[in-house]
């Protein structure tokens, strides 16, 4: 299997990072860290203009057709520009499921509004530390929801809401409308990313998938949403690595570069190790993503880029402010863009603890 983008994938990738390098401003960013409620509006809008929001839907509901890979090169410049909001993941992570659920009605209400960019979706799966609760506390019965899904990302604006509840006879996927619901945002480490309690009181929704099916879909959902978001950490680690590098060979230190200091130069090189492994392990992800959907092998690639890409972001974020020294952590310096960003999305759709029992599973063979 390939690990080389085509030409089609590489003119995705140099011009989605052109446009959003033209229109970021950390002047705007920055402060958005500590607004409850508030998001990167702009960056959004981009994504509506440029198609971003239909990328991998299907032709036949508004999309342009395209697959993960592609989506995941859009993540991965909104990563380097750490602009983005939670909508782009957690509407593809909806669009899938209605894609594959079972119910087509339902399916062509909502993916072409979602193509379109005139909804937003969010995936409700997690509850405490789990990723995916064996038995969720939020129930699903005679047509309603009635519980609280915690710190949903993009809960706080999103217009719709993929469910993992506890039905009658197990856990059932469900899609629901969040206009009536409550929602009470969730004040944390990097608020760009519109974490909500979602609070569910009967509220209607439909069922999409039930049984093993609903754990099968749920776990491919995911699995997807992890690739994307380990594609936006490679873009965030690979930044990190260009800005600790460009210090490196200006700032003085005792009359000579400081990229001259070996500890430097190892430094950048382990940066630069993380991020390429990540990225190979992103692509082929990715591609398998588009060859062996619901396979095993799809589900121990995606676990093997979510975990490779957090370790990479956690650890360029932190050694780029240790090679910036004191002013690595001014304000105005900027890096707290990227180092809470690279703590928010490792705990987005599972934690390295998850994903790594997910791969161990899947290599001793103990899970098909």
């Amino acid at each position: 299997m390939s690990i080389l983008y085509d030409e089609g994938q590489q003119a995705i990738a140099t011009e989605s990072r052109r446009v959003l390098d033209a229109r970021m401003d950390k002047a705007r960013l920055l402060p958005l860290l500590e607004q409850v409620g508030q998001f990167d509006q702009p960056f959004w809008d981009t994504a509506v203009e440029q198609g971003w929001t239909g990328l991998a839907i299907a032709e036949e509901h508004g999309g342009l057709g395209l697959g993960l890979a592609e989506l995941g090169l859009v993540a991965q410049a909104a990563g380097a520009a750490t602009s983005g909001a939670p909508f782009l993941t957690g509407g593809y992570g909806l669009a899938q499921a209605l894609a594959q659920g079972s119910d087509a009605a339902l399916a062509a209400e909502w993916l072409p509004r979602l193509a379109a960019g005139e909804v937003t979706g969010c995936v409700a799966f997690a509850e405490g530390n789990a990723a995916l609760p064996p038995k969720p506390a939020v129930t699903f019965a005679d047509g309603k929801l009635n519980g609280t899904k915690p710190a949903v990302p993009g809960g706080i604006a999103a217009d719709a809401a993929l469910v993992w509840a506890q039905g009658s006879d197990g856990p059932v996927l469900v899609v629901t409308g969040l206009a009536g619901s409550a929602r009470s945002p969730v004040d944390s480490y990097d608020n760009t990313r519109l974490y909500a309690n979602l609070a569910f009181a009967d509220t209607p929704a439909t069922v999409i998938a039930s049984g093993a099916a609903a754990q099968n879909l749920a776990l491919d959902v995911l699995a997807r949403m992890a690739v994307v978001t380990a594609h936006e950490q490679v873009g965030g680690a690979e930044a990190l690595l260009y800005i600790a590098r460009d210090y490196a060979v200006t700032r003085k230190a005792f009359g000579q570069l400081i990229g001259a200091f070996q500890s430097i130069k190892h430094r950048i090189a382990e940066m630069y190790g993380l991020v390429e492994v990540a990225r190979a392990n992103c692509i082929h992800a990715a591609a398998c993503a588009d060859g062996l959907a619901g396979t095993g092998e799809f589900i121990a690639a995606a676990a093997a880029a979510r975990i490779s890409a957090t370790e990479a972001y956690d650890t360029n974020s932190r050694d780029c402010v240790q090679i910036h020294g004191g002013i690595g952590v001014t304000w105005e310096m900027g890096l707290h863009l990227h180092m809470r960003r690279a703590r928010s999305l490792a705990v987005e759709c599972g934690s390295l603890v998850f994903w790594e029992d997910v791969l161990v599973d899947r290599l001793a063979g103990d899970v098909k």
